[in-house]
């Protein structure tokens, strides 16, 4: 069994070091965090969905912005499309595909972001979520393990694809990566004071 917590820690470290080399992951994760930071400093929102593991990465990403992540700021405008009664009435009334998008449609206003997350890329509720807010003059980033998909080719104004390899779950471990660095991106654009020079 100990080779089991090896191989793990093993895969992980190459899921790392595989976003640790590609550049162009590492420079849509800098036009994602600029996207969203410039969001908050107009006044906009920024939405967040996902199934599974996603949805808790995404409420993760909303909780962090209206708390806390490291130090004391105000809190930033998000939102994790997860509210279980919304979720369960449309599932219900129109279908599981449509959850995140009639969220979208209610509440997305221009200049909004969706953070869309799918380890597969083709998750459909996530991407006619982010159909809907491009429709809505949103801004779309697409948080993802697999390239060559509508959403990330198509839809999103940002797709960040990270190099996981072969299972979900290293993806989602880079993705909750992807997230902290944004949470942090966007407090330094706005809260520099909470970080020293140099840090």
């Amino acid at each position: 069994m100990q080779n089991t917590v090896l191989n793990a820690l093993r895969e992980a470290q190459a899921a790392l070091d595989a976003l640790l080399k590609n550049d162009e992951a590492q420079a849509a994760i800098a036009r994602a965090g600029d996207l969203m930071a410039d969001a908050v400093a107009s006044g906009n929102r920024i939405f967040s969905c996902g199934n599974g593991g996603s949805l808790c990465d995404a409420m993760h990403f909303a909780e962090e912005m209206t708390g806390r992540y490291r130090k004391d700021r105000p809190a930033y405008p998000a939102t994790a499309i997860a509210d279980a009664s919304h979720l369960a009435c449309v599932a219900n009334d129109y279908g599981y595909e449509y959850v995140f998008s009639r969220y979208v449609e209610a509440h997305g206003r221009p200049g909004d972001v969706l953070l869309a997350i799918t380890t597969s890329g083709t998750s459909r509720n996530v991407v006619r979520a982010a159909e809907a807010a491009k429709a809505r003059g949103m801004k779309v980033v697409a948080l993802t393990g697999k390239r060559g998909v509508p959403l990330t080719d198509e839809i999103a104004d940002v797709a960040v694809v990270t190099p996981g390899g072969r299972w979900a779950d290293r993806v989602q471990e880079l993705h909750i990566k992807c997230i902290h660095i944004w949470i942090e991106w966007i407090e330094r654009r706005l809260a520099p004071q909470n970080y020293a020079e140099g840090d």
